[in-house]
């Protein structure tokens, strides 16, 4: 079957969507025959065989709202004595040139990024964070889905297939962003991402597991994975088992970094689409986005060219 989507899609150069042109909405696709391919395979193997895996900041969420840089699940946070809030800005500002430097080897910068996120863990636990804390600072954040996204979680829910959102931040103001901002929670979808544990007073105590920082984000790290929880400090309940996620061969990945990719390192795929968000700095990354993804939205784009293709995968069964 021809792509649909390759109707609006284009190869080369940064062209509108033709079906939306007051939207700014654009659309780049290297190879639509390759994309063509892995749509027929995975329509083919239908829906129990597909799940998608998701970064979260600037990929879920705007990158701009309103028209200034949106807040990321780590940035959004504010502590109640605001030396913690400096001490950790000060943080980013030493460390975040070193995890984009191209001069420093991965081993290197993988340590950097460790020492960067246990200082930062450290000093939520010591300036005293609490559940309120939490509450408090997404309900006076910037931060926004994009559009399409809860139809997204809606159509997978509703064919059982299951979204991973794989996160360097915190999956438990991920998830307070999902009860604010969209006023529900979805049974097919897990977060790995640094979860907090809180004691009985609401303070937070220490987090679980081994922490996951921008460059460890995969499915190595699916151990880590937990269901969404109805309030902050549930314990974890069922849901889908890891297991049964790793013989889903199929995968749809949404990524805003190029590093994003490597999300589905340590699964076994058959078939993988890619679809970049190139949110900024369009003309200096266009072509190693075009080279690295099967499909890359420009221009802080919304979800409904995924929601378009994942219909496409699952067709008939409305």
């Amino acid at each position: 079957m021809p792509c649909l989507l390759c109707r609006t899609w284009f190869c080369s150069g940064t062209l509108r969507n033709q079906t939306n042109m007051e939207s700014d909405e654009v659309v780049v696709v290297a190879d639509p025959h390759l994309l063509d391919t892995k749509i027929a395979a995975i329509r083919n193997a239908g829906p129990p065989k597909l799940q998608v895996i998701a970064d979260f900041d600037a990929t879920l969420t705007k990158y701009r709202v309103n028209g200034s840089r949106g807040q990321s699940s780590h940035g959004l946070l504010q502590q109640e004595n605001p030396e913690y809030n400096n001490k950790r800005r000060e943080l980013f500002e030493y460390y975040h040139p070193l995890e984009f430097s191209p001069t420093i080897p991965i081993e290197q910068k993988t340590k950097l990024m460790e020492e960067w996120w246990g200082k930062t863990h450290s000093l939520l636990i010591e300036g005293g964070l609490t559940y309120d804390g939490i509450r408090q600072s997404v309900a006076d954040s910037t931060i926004a889905f994009r559009e399409g996204v809860v139809e997204l979680f809606e159509f997978l829910e509703k064919r059982d297939i299951p979204v991973l959102i794989f996160s360097a931040g915190l999956a438990d103001i991920i998830e307070e962003v999902l009860r604010q901002k969209v006023h529900r929670l979805f049974k097919n979808v897990k977060i790995v991402s640094n979860r907090m544990v809180f004691d009985d007073n609401g303070h937070l105590v220490s987090f679980k597991g081994k922490t996951i920082h921008s460059l460890n984000k995969n499915e190595h790290a699916l151990d880590m994975a937990a269901p969404l929880h109805e309030q902050l400090g549930d314990l974890d309940g069922p849901t889908y088992e890891n297991a049964s996620v790793k013989t889903r061969r199929n995968v749809i990945l949404l990524g805003d970094h190029i590093g994003d990719l490597g999300m589905s390192d340590g699964l076994n795929y058959e078939n993988r689409i890619s679809v970049g968000f190139l949110n900024d700095n369009v003309e200096n990354s266009i072509d190693s986005y075009r080279e690295a993804f099967d499909v890359v939205y420009l221009n802080d784009a919304p979800m409904w060219g995924v929601v378009k293709l994942v219909s496409q995968l699952c067709p008939g069964d409305d």
